[in-house]
């Protein structure tokens, strides 16, 4: 399959309108071996994509390693990488206390520690550097500075302020010099990433969950800063982290966590809207992000070859005009959230 590709912003860089998200080859939330890890990487890659996306956080450095493996013999110049910065890592040492949130899942013997300075940035790359086995990263993302991750706003205000003070200057410099080809935010709140997009010259932001078939708090605000600035937007978490994946029932997880009741309740209205139209909720809700024209890309996780072939059918899925004309009548979707009709 030959997958559309987009410019970000206004680099010189286009990626598939299908990526591939690192964060569960990373492990945290279930084991997956070294061998299936390459091997759902290098499906994607056989199958067309060439957006692919990981974080030093993702399994304490396990993601990194796992996706240089898959990618390091690949032609350089026929995909695109993006890594985040905001954690280094370091050797856990015999006594040391844990982060609150550190995460026991069999992993590498690495603890991350916050750094968004100007050195934070320049060791973390380094760092990745290594872990990857390449030479290139593409693409530069500051991660997790957002009230969500933190819970703290005197603590999110001041990482913001080093990550602009500080660490955006080293961001800055990579990029002049051409050793990174665009720089940007992942983050999961539209505010804060609205703040960003206003402080600083970011070539894309990646919104997690935000902009989805289930909700569009980023339509109004965000989005619109970002069309106006040339900066392309990169979805992860398209699924909302797993409630429209399909077979909507309670439990389903929203956020990583189990979804409250009005949320089960108006996702089951949607898929009913689906299923009345032929389609499968997992195909729309993949879809319908791309219909605004701030998106680049939409880049699911995956935990197995087969997952990544089944998001790869659901972009080939063709869907009626007739089914987003009827989610917006039943008032589920957005009116003003684009779609073909």
């Amino acid at each position: 399959m030959t997958l559309p590709r987009r410019r970000i912003g206004k680099t010189g860089l286009d990626v598939t309108t299908l990526g591939l998200g690192g964060a569960p080859m990373g492990g945290f939330r279930a084991t997956i071996s070294d061998q299936d890890a390459v091997g759902l990487v290098e499906a994607g890659y056989a199958a067309g994509v060439r957006y692919f996306d990981t974080s030093p956080f993702y399994g304490y450095g396990r993601s990194e390693l796992r996706m240089g493996a898959a990618l390091r013999e690949k032609p350089r110049g026929d995909y695109v990488l993006s890594t985040k910065i905001g954690r280094v890592m370091h050797v856990r040492k015999p006594d040391e206390r844990l982060p609150p949130d550190f995460r026991e899942n069999g992993l590498l013997g690495f603890v991350p520690e916050f750094d968004y300075s100007y050195d934070g940035v320049m060791r973390s790359l380094e760092h990745s550097h290594l872990r990857l086995g390449l030479a290139k990263i593409d693409i530069a993302l500051v991660h997790d500075v957002d009230f969500w991750t933190i819970q703290d706003r005197e603590v999110l205000d001041h990482r913001f302020r080093t990550v602009m003070d500080s660490g955006f200057r080293a961001l800055d410099e990579l990029r002049k010099a051409g050793v990174i080809g665009a720089i940007g935010v992942g983050i999961n709140e539209t505010d804060t990433s609205l703040r960003f997009v206003q402080a600083g010259d970011f070539d894309c932001m990646l919104l997690a969950g935000r902009y989805t078939l289930l909700e569009q708090g980023a339509l109004h605000g965000f989005l619109p800063e970002c069309v106006k600035r040339g900066v392309s937007v990169i979805l992860g978490g398209p699924y909302n982290s797993g409630i429209l994946t399909g077979g909507v029932k309670p439990g389903a997880t929203h956020d990583y966590a189990p979804a409250a009741a009005p949320l089960i309740e108006k996702a089951q209205k949607i898929e009913a809207i689906c299923r009345r139209h032929g389609v499968e909720l997992g195909a729309a809700a993949l879809q319908f992000p791309l219909f605004h024209p701030a998106f680049c890309s939409v880049i699911p996780g995956a935990l197995s070859a087969r997952e990544v072939a089944q998001n790869i059918e659901r972009m080939q899925v063709k869907i009626p005009a007739d089914l987003w004309s009827e989610l917006k009548r039943e008032k589920l979707l957005e009116a003003d959230a684009p779609t073909p009709n």
